[in-house]
């Protein structure tokens, strides 16, 4: 932990020699604690012990008096802390990487694009005579030969290709017009 000791020859005041003292009395004990408190997390530990000799500061509590101990007070201090920290996290929502929102964001827009895709085409259809549109209807959506097409469009075969060919131009020109081209 790399903390600048307030105390010998920089303090000015009275105060600022007792925060220093206190530091290089109890600081390492306090960080080794607190470390333990949050797995190991370094400057969170860090966090809390400068907190926690802040609030010493704030409270005059710089030195043993009155039979109040500092080195207890400071202990329960800093564990207040601690778990005040953990609290605040679990009410929060869970935070989320860049990764996950985006890998959430892609799908949901793979997703609406396909809808939004899936209603522009359908839009584009309409607008497609009827004739091209029965034709499309017969050979694409339902896969039928043009032959089976033919049969059951009763008009010949050649006319279902050529309608099949005049649809698809349309239905491009149409697409374009609405920007999926």
């Amino acid at each position: 932990m790399n903390v600048t000791v307030i105390g010998s020859a920089s303090a000015t005041t009275p105060e600022e020699q007792a925060l220093g003292d206190l530091y290089v009395e109890h600081g390492p004990a306090l960080y080794a604690y607190v470390l333990r408190l949050l797995s190991g997390d370094t400057y969170r530990a860090e966090d809390i012990v400068q907190e926690t000799l802040l609030r010493c500061w704030n409270k005059r509590n710089l030195t043993d008096r009155e039979g109040m101990e500092v080195r207890p007070w400071m202990f329960r201090v800093a564990r207040n802390l601690v778990i005040d920290a953990h609290r605040t996290r679990r009410a929060r929502p869970p935070e989320v990487s860049g990764a996950t929102w985006l890998t959430e964001l892609g799908a949901e827009a793979d997703q609406m694009e396909r809808m939004l895709s899936a209603i522009v085409v359908h839009d584009a259809l309409e607008a497609l005579t009827p004739a091209h549109r029965d034709v499309l209807e017969a050979t694409f959506f339902e896969d039928r030969t043009t032959k089976q097409a033919a049969a059951d469009l009763g008009v010949p075969q050649g006319t279902v290709k050529s309608r099949v060919y005049y649809a698809l131009r349309s239905l491009r020109t149409a697409l374009e017009e609405r920007g999926l081209g």
